[in-house]
């Protein structure tokens, strides 16, 4: 159990219940507990309240977890790791130490006649929601121009950036397929790679080192932090930097960068004013349904970010969708075997290259063996 559901998500085990506390589930939580093989979701708020649009409730039934919200937020704390809790159609409760199950009380099934209801009820309320979201976002935008038009107090880094490109890889949704699409670029222009918190975990799962982590630090695992990548921690405009606490438990240093925004922010303007030629987006969020998913009323940081850095932002999110690889594995097959064919034919007319493939195939097995 955790108030904070991408907390759970790094400690939870398989056949498990999640029990959390997390209104309107996002894409990336959703994906992340069944990526984890949960077996049940207890939720002390509304998994989907129908305000607007979001994926992650209908990415659950369609897995086929059962999902049980709106209980009460008492068993948050009553509730324990550990302790086996028990699901029943609406009803839930625990096993105490005598082994007895024990009703707890009730909860509304997330069902897929009240998903599609909740669904219309968000569509219909869609065009308020993106009305107050654009007064919010336009309304802080101009209290936090000075955000983009004075430079970031940004430290001397080791890492070299200028004239380098830079992919900014962050834990939005299908990071991890957008990720894996762009790995041939990668291997191709070896850019700088920074991991915005649990973005240099994706990073080191595609066998890539990030060069620098930025964040508050609460969903990057102590893997990524150990890595040998420079860190810097998101501090408040007030300098208060939570996130440097857990880096210096590990025996680790960060530099600290004071900023108002979110880390993604503060990750591609660190790109742009170390004079990166190209900063590619990997997960970043970028409209209503991505920012109100983490709690947020308006995106006014982001857009004067974007604003900002211009044409040398390069956005691949859902660029995985673009190129499937459908057909490469096929096409490559069948290229392989054409080309055989004239390598077969030589290999049986002309004994001087029967001679020359022999040696070669000997001195490739003294090689490898």
């Amino acid at each position: 159990m955790d108030r904070s559901t991408k907390r759970l998500i790094k400690r939870i085990k398989p056949g498990e219940i999640a029990l959390i506390h997390h209104c309107d589930l996002d894409q990336v939580a959703a994906k992340g507990l069944i990526e984890k093989g949960v077996s049940a979701v207890l939720n002390c708020s509304d998994t989907f309240s129908g305000t607007y649009p979001t994926p992650g409730p209908e990415i659950l039934v369609q897995a086929g977890i059962p999902v049980l919200d709106g209980i009460d937020e008492v068993w948050m704390d009553v509730f324990s790791d550990g302790m086996t809790v028990w699901m029943d159609g609406e009803r839930f409760g625990y096993v105490d130490e005598s082994g007895k199950r024990v009703a707890a009380g009730k909860g509304n099934r997330l069902t897929q006649k009240r998903l599609s209801a909740l669904t219309k009820q968000a569509h219909d309320n869609v065009e308020q929601a993106l009305e107050q979201f654009i007064d919010n976002t336009l309304s802080y935008a101009a209290k936090e121009k000075h955000f983009v038009t004075k430079p970031l107090p940004l430290p001397e880094l080791r890492t070299k950036i200028k004239g380098r490109h830079v992919v900014v890889v962050v834990r939005g949704a299908n990071y991890k397929a957008d990720l894996r699409a762009i790995r041939p670029y990668i291997k191709d222009y070896r850019p700088v790679l920074i991991g915005v918190d649990g973005g240099a975990d994706a990073l080191l799962d595609n066998h890539f080192t990030p060069d620098l982590i930025v964040g508050d630090m609460d969903s990057v695992s102590d893997r990524a932090l150990c890595s040998g990548a420079e860190l810097i921690v998101h501090a408040y405009p007030d300098g208060k930097a939570p996130g440097l606490d857990r880096v210096e438990k590990l025996g680790l240093t960060a530099h600290i960068v004071p900023a108002i925004g979110t880390s993604e922010d503060v990750a591609m303007l660190l790109a742009f004013e170390k004079k990166a030629t190209l900063i590619v987006a990997l997960g970043t969020h970028s409209h209503m349904v991505d920012f109100l998913e983490k709690g947020r009323k308006g995106m006014a940081s982001t857009l004067l970010v974007r604003m900002k850095i211009g044409t040398r932002l390069v956005d691949a999110k859902g660029v995985n969708i673009l190129y499937q690889g459908k057909y490469r594995r096929r096409e490559l097959t069948y290229l392989a075997m054409s080309s055989a064919f004239p390598v077969i034919a030589l290999f049986g007319i002309n004994p001087d290259f029967r001679h020359m493939m022999r040696m070669l195939w000997l001195h490739l097995r003294m090689i490898f063996s």
